[in-house]
């Protein structure tokens, strides 16, 4: 049962987190561009669909802790620092996206759709460069996360640096 529940973790978090993390990370960039470029539409949508996909995985994305609880659970492992560590940077990389990330591009996209981009091709409070900071920091937790449960300290895999 231990290797079912890995393999659907390890395949959620390939198939969640990877679109969350790529979207997120291309949206500041597009955002830029759509607001600059205000007459084409399709610099819009883009930025949109952008959204669409953080926001969609993001809830889909809740089955990777779920199933990773599961199977630290049936390997014995839920009280050893690397997995608590993991955990709680999954919960600060997943505060991150529904407290600031989400909310920011939730703000362009309506920038976008009432036309708030006719002042200057940016953001005013400068919401695209905030969402490129916060997206890097997310991207980096999660990547720390990867880390630590390849590596998995103290673990008797014989995995190591």
């Amino acid at each position: 049962m231990s290797a079912f529940l890995l393999s659907v973790h390890v395949l959620a978090a390939i198939l969640t987190i990877g679109p969350v993390a790529i979207a997120a990370s291309m949206f500041p960039r597009s955002a830029r561009h759509a607001l600059a470029a205000p007459d084409d539409p399709r610099k819009a949508v883009a930025v949109r669909i952008l959204h669409r996909i953080t926001r969609v995985y993001a809830v889909i994305g809740v089955l990777v802790p779920v199933f990773g609880l599961a199977t630290g659970a049936s390997i014995g492992v839920l009280g050893d620092t690397w997995l608590i560590i993991s955990m709680i940077l999954t919960a600060a990389a997943a505060a991150m996206l529904i407290a600031f990330i989400l909310p920011g591009q939730k703000h362009v996209v309506r920038a976008l759709d009432m036309g708030a981009n006719d002042a200057g091709g940016s953001m005013p409070d400068g919401t695209a460069r905030r969402l490129g900071m916060l997206t890097g920091v997310f991207n980096l937790l999660w990547a720390i996360v990867v880390v630590l449960m390849i590596y998995r300290p103290g673990s008797t895999t014989g995995v190591g640096l």
